[in-house]
């Protein structure tokens, strides 16, 4: 009967059904508290989800009122330089016909003192022969006057 003892399988007993009970009501309770950490992820993805939509819409929204502003400098900076712009050739205009009336003034200035100077210069020369004609004509007027 030895060889018969080893051949027959052994059945479980019931003493090892006894754990798998134990061991289901501990799996339910995981079960639970997995159910309810899935619940609470859920919950808390879900106000992520709206926080993150919220925060998006806001950003949305302060980027739309800076593109704005930027627009509105951008259109005030295109303003103001085509004043300048307007100014600077308004102030060019200005100096150029004052450069001119003052090349003009230096002009005829100058042909008046080219003038005088030319005179100054060409006097000398001038009283030279002028003096010589003087001095001709007094020794003319000397020879008549002998006569």
């Amino acid at each position: 009967m030895a060889t018969s003892d080893s051949s027959v399988p052994h059945l479980p007993l019931p003493a090892p059904l006894a754990p798998k009970k134990e061991n289901i009501t501990p799996i339910g309770s995981k079960i639970a508290e997995l159910n309810e950490s899935r619940t609470e992820l859920l919950t808390r993805i879900q106000g992520l989800k709206h926080d993150l939509q919220s925060w998006r819409s806001k950003l949305d929204t302060q980027v739309k009122v800076y593109r704005d502003e930027l627009s509105d400098l951008k259109k005030s900076l295109n303003v103001e330089v085509d004043q300048l712009r307007s100014e600077f050739q308004e102030l060019r205009s200005t100096l150029q016909q004052q450069q001119e009336d003052v090349s003009a003034s230096l002009k005829n200035l100058g042909l008046q003192d080219n003038s005088a100077n030319d005179k100054e210069v060409q006097d000398p020369k001038i009283d030279e022969v002028k003096d010589e004609e003087t001095h001709a004509s007094s020794e003319d007027s000397d020879k008549k006057a002998e006569e």
